[in-house]
């Protein structure tokens, strides 16, 4: 009886040290952080996912929520499809916003475009394929999301935003990435 019973334990602590959860149906903590990365991964490979599009998105056991807005209708579906695949995922709760189509906000992306990334101080940030910075344009409102190095180049980002004619208002919600 003591030796079913030993056995029985040592298998519970193996399984728990396989990475197995407690709680029923649960991914273990470092199931969770692999799907984060899949569903990261997943979204930046997006072929039409561009410097005017802005994905988030929350990793809560098998259930993945995608925040943000694009500029385009397909890249929201598009984004649903590529992070519902990934092994662990048993759901999709797709918020993502689709902003409304308007020649004017196009005007304005191209003219927010140059006057960010072409300034000399922020010239840097448009090197990658990924752009760190992104310009968000919702009937003339301005929403600037990303990361930057320091916070003299966030401020010079919302005053360049801030100075293209046609512009109601400018949110500067970008991030000063740690470290630097």
């Amino acid at each position: 009886m003591k030796r079913k019973l030993l056995v029985g334990v040592a298998a519970l602590v193996l399984m728990a040290s396989l990475g197995y959860a407690q709680d029923r149906g649960q991914p273990s903590a470092r199931s969770q952080e692999r799907i984060t990365r899949e569903v990261r991964h997943e979204l930046l490979m997006l072929p039409y996912f561009g410097v005017f599009d802005n994905i988030a998105y929350k990793v809560d056991g098998g259930t993945v929520t995608l925040l943000g807005q694009v500029a385009r209708p397909s890249l929201k579906s598009d984004a649903e499809s590529a992070v519902k695949h990934i092994e662990g995922v048993d759901r999709v709760d797709n918020q993502i916003e689709v902003l409304p189509t308007s020649p004017m906000d196009d005007g304005l992306r191209r003219r927010l475009y140059r006057a960010i990334y072409g300034y000399p101080a922020l010239e840097k940030y448009a090197m990658g394929v990924q752009k760190p910075i992104r310009i968000i344009v919702k009937n003339g409102h301005v929403t600037l999301e990303g990361v930057v190095d320091n916070e003299g180049d966030k401020n010079f980002a919302g005053l360049r935003a801030n100075g293209v004619p046609g512009i109601f208002s400018v949110t500067n919600n970008l991030r000063v990435e740690s470290g630097k």
